[in-house]
């Protein structure tokens, strides 16, 4: 049986419940970018083992892969293994490695530097998605909220495309997401998130744990 449709009243409920568990996590991206340049790094290998894959998983994949230092200097056969539970994990694995060498500068990473270059998070997702293997539009937005860049962009996984459906924000959910449809539901969910008043990054994240049934992030 398909789930009722979710309506704002009981969504604003949740929100009550779960504010101060999605501020925390906020105030957390916000201050993300104080943090070393392989933390940054990180982050945005987490998002891009992130696609068809539980997020939790990913994590834990990714944060093995820093204690051992394969993250900054493995190999993608050595990083492989690593994403287990991560689909396509072969290919995450060399995307990884990919990127590594995009933001390495001799043997320091320098991808804070890279990042800001740009002073409008709309120009550094085009630019992620442009030079960056294996990050699409969700991916990019993805890391740049999650770094505390882009608390004004949609994080459209399918969780996300599923709510937005459930509560009218959106018709269907479409079967791929090209640049123009993203920024037209983007868009879309920028406008319910300013009538319910919910700021974007917080209506995400209360979006995501509708399904995952936890804030994370």
């Amino acid at each position: 049986m398909e789930r009722p449709d979710l309506n704002v009243e009981d969504l604003l409920s949740l929100y009550e419940e779960r504010r101060e568990e999605i501020n925390r996590r906020i105030e957390e991206f916000k201050d993300f970018m104080n943090r070393s340049d392989e933390e940054v790094f990180a982050e945005l290998c987490f998002c891009l083992c992130t696609p068809q894959s539980k997020a939790v998983l990913c994590w834990n994949a990714v944060s093995r892969l820093m204690e051992n230092r394969l993250l900054y200097d493995g190999s993608p056969e050595e990083i492989t293994p690593y994403l287990k539970g991560v689909r396509f994990r072969r290919k995450k694995a060399s995307y990884i490695v990919l990127a590594r060498r995009l933001f390495k500068e001799g043997d320091r990473l320098k991808i804070k530097d890279r990042i800001l270059t740009f002073n409008d998070p709309l120009r550094i997702r085009e630019w992620l998605v442009r030079n960056v293997k294996g990050v699409g539009m969700k991916e990019a937005s993805h890391f740049l909220r999650n770094i505390g860049l882009g608390l004004n962009l949609a994080v459209l996984d399918r969780h996300i495309l599923k709510n937005l459906k459930r509560l009218g924000v959106i018709d269907d959910i479409p079967k791929t997401l090209p640049k123009r449809t993203y920024e037209e539901i983007e868009r879309d969910m920028k406008v319910f998130s300013k009538k319910i008043g919910i700021p974007m990054a917080e209506l995400d994240l209360l979006l995501w744990s509708l399904e995952a049934g936890h804030v994370f992030k």
